[in-house]
């Protein structure tokens, strides 16, 4: 092995958050040295949120195709080409992979290594073939899917997200191990592509959302003709494959074509030697403070890898933290961040800040809970859709919580939250914007101003009122 690289930075992991990292430092004029040891652009751009949402966008396409007779449309015959939709996902992904490619890096200047990387000291990272020393090192890993220590499961050939989108025939019954949005959205996603589908979770599904929210998914999985198992542990598996489970009545035996095993994600660490660079760790992932600084004061940890939270969006967030705070020294707190949450289902399901039960545990009876059905949305009538609603939960005084949405794109719709939550705007100043009309999106000006509904419309008020007219 030739001596070692000087460098100012070495990123590991070329996900959303160390790709974000290692170009912004570059740009910055730094020498920055990049490592990865798979596919350019991590788990999201190919495994995971792109992928999964142009089958979905094929999903949503025979769904509605199907169900519009009630706007007096209707067509005689529907046919899905289950290659041609793996086609689609392969062209999605590869549309945006050169934003991630090492060839754009290359460009901006950064030295990519294609291999794995490991830890020699507390600041000196090796691959099979280099060796670099840097002022500071970001650990961007990211995550795999968790494999469940399950009798019988390594035995049979099981479906995790990496290898779903290799799928080049429809299953005939899918069997997914996992009730959370993975589980939930690629359920559905290959029920209305034709699959018979069993989703299987051992305690509820879509457990960490608020339940009336959950439900008005589940219920839509269950008119799609999604089999739902919840409080079904799993025993072990058996060849067909067979998953065998245990609830209240007994053992069930479940039998299918295919098994997709998506019980949640773990950090990849594994395979860095931390503890060769005095790097602390735990089940979550690294062990890191709110500047996003590890345990060695030259090494910082972002995305998954830095078990805060697994979405792209927050890696993205973490990166940016990262580049002001290790190239310009300014204060920075991961611990403050507000970070929005979608399931990707129809309907979608999103969330940001806390739930009302979350709510009620922090601040008692001091909450005020708003409530808002797409039912009276003008929008949402006109389009023959006013499945969902949108909660808000605030203080007695008007500070903003939480809020919950689930309707269609409800996702695009949180975001007005997602910006008022971090930038503590007023509910008056929500109030005070002009939602253009017909939108889905005036739910949420329509939520922010029920709230003053009480006082505005009280008989203080009316008596104010009273008074004024006789002034005017």
């Amino acid at each position: 092995m030739s001596p070692p690289i000087k460098a100012d930075m070495v990123v590991i992991g070329a996900g959303s958050g160390g790709l974000s990292v290692a170009a912004g430092a570059a740009q910055l004029g730094l020498k920055v040295v990049l490592f990865e040891r798979g596919e350019m652009g991590g788990d999201c751009l190919n495994y995971g949120c792109v992928p999964s949402k142009a089958l979905i966008a094929a999903a949503t396409a025979v769904h509605e195709m199907r169900t519009a007779s009630h706007l007096g449309v209707s067509a005689a015959e529907i046919a899905v080409d289950f290659p041609k939709v793996m086609a689609h996902v392969r062209a999605a992904i590869a549309t945006i992979a050169p934003h991630d490619s090492q060839e754009r890096f290359e460009g901006l200047g950064v030295t990519v290594v294609r291999e794995t990387a490991r830890f020699v000291d507390d600041r000196t990272v090796a691959g099979a073939s280099v060796t670099v020393q840097a002022r500071k090192i970001v650990i961007a890993t990211g995550s795999r899917a968790a494999i469940p220590d399950i009798p019988g499961l390594a035995e049979i050939p099981f479906l995790t997200n990496e290898s779903l989108f290799d799928l080049e025939t429809l299953p005939s019954r899918l069997i997914i191990l996992g009730g959370g949005p993975i589980g939930v959205e690629l359920g559905q996603a290959f029920r209305r592509l034709g699959s018979e589908v069993v989703i299987v979770e051992a305690d509820k599904l879509l457990g960490r959302e608020d339940p009336s929210a959950a439900a008005a998914v589940l219920d839509q999985l269950t008119a799609d003709g999604v089999t739902l198992m919840a409080g079904r542990k799993a025993v072990r598996i058996e060849a067909g494959p067979t998953l065998v489970v245990e609830g209240a009545a007994g053992e069930e035996k479940i039998t299918g074509s295919h098994l997709l095993v998506a019980v949640g994600r773990q950090p990849s660490l594994d395979d860095l030697h931390l503890d060769k660079a005095g790097v602390a760790r735990n089940a979550r992932g690294v062990v890191t403070d709110r500047s996003l600084r590890t345990s060695n004061r030259r090494i910082y940890a972002v995305g998954d890898a830095a078990g805060r939270g697994q979405f792209t969006h927050l890696a993205g967030a973490h990166a940016g933290l990262v580049v002001r705070r290790a190239i310009f020294g300014l204060p920075v707190n991961a611990d403050t961040l507000q970070v929005p949450r979608v399931t990707y289902s129809d309907p979608e399901l999103a969330a940001i800040g806390l739930s009302e039960t979350e709510a009620r545990k922090a601040h008692g009876d001091d909450i005020r809970v708003e409530l808002v059905d797409f039912a009276g949305n003008d929008r949402a009538i006109a389009e023959g859709d006013v499945r969902g609603f949108g909660k808000l939960i605030t203080t007695s005084r008007g500070k903003i919580l939480g809020v919950t949405l689930v309707g269609r794109h409800a996702g695009d719709h949180i975001q007005l939250w997602a910006l008022a939550l971090s930038a503590g705007l007023k509910l008056s100043q929500i109030t005070g914007m002009i939602a253009p009309y017909p939108t889905r999106g005036e739910l949420n000006k329509r939520l922010a101003g029920q709230w003053y509904t009480p006082a505005l419309f009280s008989s203080r008020t009316r008596k104010i009122v009273a008074l004024l007219k006789h002034l005017a």
